[in-house]
């Protein structure tokens, strides 16, 4: 049974971001018939930046109103609308409407807006919820997150979007002209083309609305399944998370865990075994001080900024000058690279605060390769080598991999100190998307800093 309560939760945890990740990886696949064109990306930015309401109203409620308000009603609600909303979209994201001075996709945007507050205020009470479960559930809550980036992707594939194909810009024009035309270049110059794709975005969209039922039946089986609801029972026999669900600070205060293990003491701490720890701040059950909590929500901020905003928004600028089949391998590794992390964190689950912070200035080190191979687009280092190719698709893999690392390990660790603490990491997850977000929007949508380059063509000096 304890094998069906893992694949619940890792089948709950796709469902929390899977809808918005699909809409990404689809996009060059429906930006050629929608009158925003290329500029759906910097709208749908905005939008789920918008969309943080959902998350802010959870969030204020917790803090104001302790234990006045159960994740599962909340749950089951977005759950539902994300299955609806993806339904809707498969046959609407085409419709056009004048507002104002000209055509606009209103149902696709108003349906993206819809997904995403889903998929944020799944942060702020996903999370939360499996605080009812034992602890070893939470990393495997945390691969199937990581899943719901990967999933998609691995469709996209199979449906082929974004596969380019190179042909000279003369033989082009003459065969889909049959005469050569002014506006065509004999220079020999090659033209990427989208190859059609093998189904088409009706399908995906009603793949997405699949995994949504998927994640509702999941959430469904985790509370009603005999099986669960008697380690649920027994969480709470144990002095256990979920008996302080619904209680407030009070009730954080009697969290405990099963069969605790050294290595859920601070790893900062100099106490011996048997001797009685006092509690070092107000902050869960104040087992870290109050600078090591500020730490600890800096770096979850930081890394989820960088993951989550900051390094996708520049990936293409980053990964087209090596090639198109570069670009398309960053991707598809690094979001492999996201459960893989889960998977080591299940197994080697160090709490130590010391490796945090290690592995988040590596990771910032990798990030910091990423962005400025992207700042010197179209001619960064090593173009048109095949070790550029693959410095710049293992830096992207090493890069998701430690800070999801660091991602997980943030999550065990607030775990372990009660309810209210997984609700601040979710909300501190979306704080720190947010800013990413904000501070990339206007660098590369309004500024243009960043020039993409030519999966076809380098017009570098040799």
């Amino acid at each position: 049974m304890a094998l069906l309560t893992h694949v619940l939760a890792c089948l709950f945890g796709i469902g929390s971001w899977v809808a918005i990740n699909g809409m990404w990886v689809e996009l060059p696949l429906i930006v050629s018939d929608i009158p925003e064109s290329w500029l759906l990306p910097s709208y749908l930015t905005v939008i789920i930046q918008m969309a943080n309401i959902g998350p802010l109203f959870v969030t204020l409620m917790h803090r104001f109103k302790p234990g006045a308000l159960d994740e599962r009603p909340v749950i089951y609600s977005i759950v539902g609308l994300g299955v609806l909303a993806t339904f809707l979209l498969a046959f609407l994201w085409r419709h056009r409407m004048f507002v104002g001075d000209g055509e606009h996709s209103v149902a696709l945007l108003v349906l993206s807006f819809l997904l995403s507050v889903v998929d944020c205020t799944s942060s702020v009470t996903f999370l939360p919820f499996m605080m009812r479960l034992p602890p070893q559930y939470l990393t495997t809550y945390f691969t199937g997150e990581g899943l719901s980036g990967l999933v998609p992707a691995l469709v996209a594939l199979i449906q082929g979007v974004g596969i380019v194909q190179c042909h000279n810009a003369t033989q082009g024009a003459l065969q889909g002209n049959g005469s050569q035309t002014g506006n065509t270049s004999s220079s020999g110059e090659l033209k990427a083309h989208y190859q059609p794709a093998n189904f088409s975005a009706q399908t995906f969209f009603l793949f997405l609305s699949v995994m949504m039922v998927v994640c509702l039946g999941a959430f469904l089986l985790l509370n009603l399944h005999p099986a669960v609801v008697r380690e649920q029972q027994s969480q709470r026999y144990l002095g256990g998370p979920a008996a302080g669900v619904g209680g407030g600070e009070k009730g954080d205060m009697r969290l405990g865990l099963q069969n605790p293990t050294p290595e859920q003491k601070p790893m900062l701490g100099h106490l011996d075994e048997d001797q009685k720890v006092e509690p070092r701040s107000s902050f869960g059950k104040g087992t870290y001080s109050q600078l090591e909590v500020a730490f600890i929500f800096m770096v979850l901020a930081w890394v989820n900024a960088l993951t989550n905003a900051v390094l996708p928004s520049i990936q293409s600028y980053s990964c087209l000058p090596y090639g198109n089949q570069a670009y398309h391998l960053a991707a598809t590794m690094a979001a492999v690279a996201n459960p893989v992390a889960c998977f080591i964190a299940m197994f080697v689950p160090i709490r130590s605060l010391v490796l945090m912070a290690f592995l988040t200035l590596t990771g910032t080190g990798f990030g910091a390769y990423i962005m400025a191979m992207a700042a010197l687009s179209p001619c960064p280092l090593l173009v048109d080598t095949p070790s550029g190719t693959a410095l710049i698709v293992i830096t992207w893999i090493l890069f998701v991999l430690t800070l999801s690392y660091v991602k997980v390990i943030i999550g065990i660790i607030l775990r372990d100190e009660g309810h209210s603490a997984l609700v601040w990491c979710g909300a501190v997850v979306q704080l720190g998307s947010m800013l990413g977000a904000m501070s990339m929007f206007p660098l590369v949508s309004v500024y243009g800093l960043f020039t993409s380059g030519d999966p076809c063509n380098t017009k570098c000096p040799k």
